[in-house]
């Protein structure tokens, strides 16, 4: 370590340790607060040129707010010095646009757990939450390499950088003395760091979104002049779908197109170009984001295909690299391989997609992953009439994903109803954050395909996923995201959301002219978690439009009834449907309760009020009951994230790095196994107790460890292998003098057969209780996964477990102890005791918040745990370590 390092006024030398392993990790894609995008990387030797480039343009006085004296040139100690850093001691991170630096950050330690750190950002770029990101980022390599805290002096007259410091959501320390304000603070992650960076996240990426979807002008990079191409539906779509900019045609052969002139190149154009609609071979794309590039383009949609999904080495590293180029020089990709995106606000009626049926304008925003399936889903949903706000295919979802829409239309107004067509995750961690978020405002629909077999598309580049089905299903209970088997059904529940209020309760009350039907109904409403309210009203097949027309007004105007459902069934010389639909629609329009309908066959909506109907009872029943089932997840509380007492992160994971380094030729694939000693170390770092084990392969050790732990002791096997077979008995209890132990060895070796396969162990008795397990895991796609269940084979064999991805709220944790099918058992069943569910709940959190903090832990169970009536004993338990994986959604904001 370098003494006196650099400060913000003071320049040092010291020898560089040339051998210093670049960093790769710390490289990432980031979305600026005005949504274009920038490459932050660590800077490295190579970076002279580039760093004397950047000090040229800057500013004197950003110069001299960093030196704190005029400092107009570089001399070249100070470029070796600065490019040439080991990264430990002395880190500097740059940010680049295209092949410029436009801003570098740095950090020198001056103490163990101390550095001082110091921003330059060109004039030009200033504004753009350059220095924020920056922080972020360096913050996190500060935390690898053990500082705790950063230090800076900082001009009075440089606001700039006071506010960025001030803004952080660290609590930061500040003293001014000799004209100089000294600013100190702490840079492990907190709740308001994190709230402040998870907001600035959300208005950049949103931002980002937004760019894409408001062009004031667009070109068709590929125009044709023949109709069955790709590049003439572009352009034919943007044309007849009104689009109220400029449009402009590029095309290297044709000097027209569509009556529009053409352009060799983008770079001709001679207006400004906001959005390029990209239609070219593969292979010509890269060619084509440079020029756009040059030309100032803020946004791509690539619907050009080649690339990734294809399953080729050649275009997957195509893929690749359009977006290390579109990202370097600051622009979103929607694609490649997609079908477009959609804008219906008059302002820009924007039909930048190959679709020619596009539904009607309306309050529904739509994310689908699939360019195949778009314009059949698209076709759909305009023969129901559902109104879309703004609709985007993303393809291979290269770079702008699901994730990215949700922050656009967490905040977009023209938007009430989320629907998302999900073909893979990239970021489920994040994917729960941001959904959560959405739902509590407006409800979120997502279909998911291949959930029995977690496969995906060739052309998406995701990570394997080791977690269960049932975890993924959990993860989008726990955000409040209405999950539906097929898209059909995704438009049954958007009808009831985009054109009916949400229910206010359960209750369903059930009319029509046909009895049979209406007895079906309301065995469908049983069927979807709704109660029905009284015996479902017929009034015969000769029902007139009045007669629904009082109906439906003496239930809506019943406060026990929370929604309708009305059932239609024409007969001979019965008044029409419409005629029925008009008197349904009067009353709904001022109900403020939803009404749905059955008009046998029909699917849509019905009447002037915009009353979903379905072909089937059953299809509205089912549809009612998610809307039911989102309204009181949206009234309910969702809880917090407690606060634990007697956890100590920083003790565990001191702990764990510890195993790691003294594993002999380093930990391997599977990792580490902690030993019962290290293992109950650790959990008590996190308040969990663990009962001692003594592992005993002989009858004398097992006679000694008796003698040590003071009599009434247990005898267990712990091999998994043997441990939940019932027929054989693996625990020996009560255990209280040397003639009890020597019978029990001898038993339980004979039946269990050779000790040191068993596992023997020798252990405290126990209280009674019934016996739960708790696991968590770090999964390679997901993150922390957290499981509870109750011990068993019969468990294990039903898979009978409950999941959740943390951080979990209390009311997680409630929810999760308490949907097993087994959980009976622990309140009662059949006069068995009535378990501490809070002691329980408290365990679980403790797990959660246990592998959330400390990603080293590749999985831990503690198996069995006996619940009482008061507290809870953890009897066994198993845990592995591994050098940990870089997680997707960490302490800082980068592009997958």
């Amino acid at each position: 370590m370098c003494p006196a390092v650099l400060g913000v006024r003071r320049l040092a030398w010291c020898i560089v340790d040339e051998t210093a392993v670049y960093p790769a990790h710390w490289e990432a894609d980031v979305v600026l607060s005005d949504g274009a995008t920038a490459h932050l990387r660590p800077i490295a030797p190579g970076d002279a040129d580039r760093l004397v480039q950047f000090y040229a343009r800057v500013s004197d006085r950003s110069k001299y707010y960093r030196f704190f004296a005029p400092y107009p040139t570089l001399t070249r100690r100070d470029i070796e010095r600065f490019t040439n850093v080991d990264h430990t001691d002395r880190v500097a991170l740059i940010l680049l646009v295209g092949n410029d630096m436009i801003a570098v950050g740095r950090y020198e330690r001056i103490s163990r757990a101390e550095a001082e750190v110091s921003f330059l950002v060109e004039d030009e770029h200033q504004g753009r939450g350059v220095g924020s990101v920056l922080l972020e980022h360096l913050a996190q390599a500060a935390r690898e390499r053990g500082v705790r805290r950063f230090v800076a002096d900082i001009l009075p007259a440089n606001h700039k950088m006071i506010t960025v410091f001030a803004d952080a959501g660290y609590t930061v320390d500040n003293s001014y003395e000799d004209g100089v304000v000294h600013v100190e603070f702490e840079i492990a992650p907190t709740g308001s760091s994190l709230e402040v960076m998870a907001a600035r996240e959300h208005r950049a990426e949103a931002r980002s979104i937004e760019r894409l979807l408001t062009p004031r002008s667009v070109a068709v990079i590929g125009a044709s002049r023949w109709r069955e191409k790709i590049g003439q539906t572009l352009v034919r779509n943007l044309v007849l779908g009104g689009f109220t900019g400029p449009i402009y045609a590029v095309n290297r052969e044709a000097t027209a197109i569509t009556g529009l002139p053409a352009y060799k190149s983008v770079r001709d154009v001679p207006g400004e170009v906001d959005l390029a609609l990209v239609a070219v071979p593969a292979d010509a794309v890269a060619e084509v984001v440079l020029d756009c590039a040059a030309k100032g383009v803020r946004g791509l949609v690539v619907v050009s295909s080649g690339f990734a999904e294809t399953g080729e080495p050649v275009g997957r590293a195509r893929q690749g690299e359009l977006v290390r180029l579109a990202r370097a020089h600051g622009m979103r990709i929607v694609g490649p391989n997609c079908l477009g995106i959609v804008n219906t606000d008059p302002a820009y009626s924007l039909n930048a997609s190959l679709a020619t049926t596009l539904p009607p304008a309306g309050r529904v925003g739509f994310f689908a992953q699939s360019g195949a399936l778009g314009s059949a889903i698209l076709g759909d949903g305009a023969a129901r009439g559902l109104g879309v706000s703004t609709f985007v295919s993303a393809g291979n979802r290269a770079d702008v994903s699901g994730n990215d829409l949700l922050q656009y239309w967490r905040d977009d107004p023209a938007t009430e109803v989320v629907l998302l067509y999900l073909e893979s995750l990239g970021n489920p961690r994040k994917f729960s954050r941001l959904s959560r978020a959405v739902a509590e405002a407006k409800p979120v629909v997502a279909v998911k395909s291949g959930r029995s077999t977690q496969g995906v598309p060739l052309g998406h580049t995701v990570r394997a996923i080791e977690a269960p089905s049932e975890a993924l299903d959990a993860m989008f209970r726990q955000s409040g995201v209405i999950l539906v088997d097929t898209i059909p059904e995704m438009f049954d529940v958007a009808q009831v959301l985009a054109h009916q209020p949400l229910p206010t309760g359960r209750t369903v009350a059930v009319m029509g002219n046909s009895g049979a039907l209406c007895l079906l109904a309301a065995d469908a409403a049983v069927s979807a978690g709704l109660d029905v309210y009284g015996d479902p009203v017929g009034f015969g097949a000769g029902a007139s439009a009045d007669d629904y027309r009082k109906a439906l007004r003496s239930f809506v105007d019943e406060p026990a009834v929370s929604s309708v459902l009305v059932v239609y069934a024409p007969a001979v010389d019965a008044p029409g449907d419409d005629d029925v639909a008009a008197a349904l629609s009067e009353v709904a329009a001022a109900a403020g309760k939803p009404v749905v309908t059955t008009f046998q066959g029909r699917r849509g909506v019905r009447g002037p009020g915009s009353v979903p109907s379905y072909p089937s009872p059953e299809e509205a029943a089912r549809a009612l009951g998610h809307a039911t089932a989102y309204a009181e997840w949206r009234r309910r509380s969702h809880g917090k994230v407690p606060r634990l007492e007697n956890r100590d992160p920083a003790a565990a994971s001191r702990l764990v790095r510890g195993v790691l380094a003294s594993s002999p030729g380093g930990p391997g694939a599977d990792g580490v196994e902690l030993g019962p000693d290290v293992l109950r170390e650790l959990l008590a770092t996190y308040g969990v107790d663990l009962l001692p084990m003594v592992p005993v392969a002989t009858v004398e050790a097992a006679l000694a460890a008796l003698g040590e732990l003071g009599g009434d002791v247990v005898l267990k096997a712990t091999s998994p292998r043997l441990r939940h077979r019932p027929d054989l008995a693996a625990v020996w209890r009560n255990i209280d003098t040397d003639d009890e132990m020597r019978d029990a060895w001898a038993t339980m070796t004979r039946t269990l057969t050779d000790p040191a396969e068993a596992g023997f162990v020798v252990q405290p008795m126990a209280p009674g209780g019934v016996p739960v397990a708790v696991r968590a895991w770090e999964d390679p796609l997901f993150g922390p996964v957290v499981s509870f269940g109750v011990s068993g084979v019969a468990s294990e064999l039903l898979g009978d477990r409950s999941y959740r991805i943390p951080p979990l709220t209390d009311r997680d944790a409630a929810e999760m102890v308490r949907e097993v099918k087994a959980a009976a058992l622990l309140m009662g069943y059949q006069g068995g005791i009535m378990a501490d569910l809070g002691a329980v709940e408290d365990l679980v959190h403790r797990m959660s918040r246990l592998v959330d903090d400390v990603p080293e832990i590749r999985s831990i169970e503690l198996d069995p745990v006996l619940a009482a009536e008061s507290g809870l004993a953890v009897v066994n338990g198993s845990a592995t370590v591994a050098a940990p994986a870089a997680r997707q959604d960490w302490y800082t904001r980068r592009l997958p």
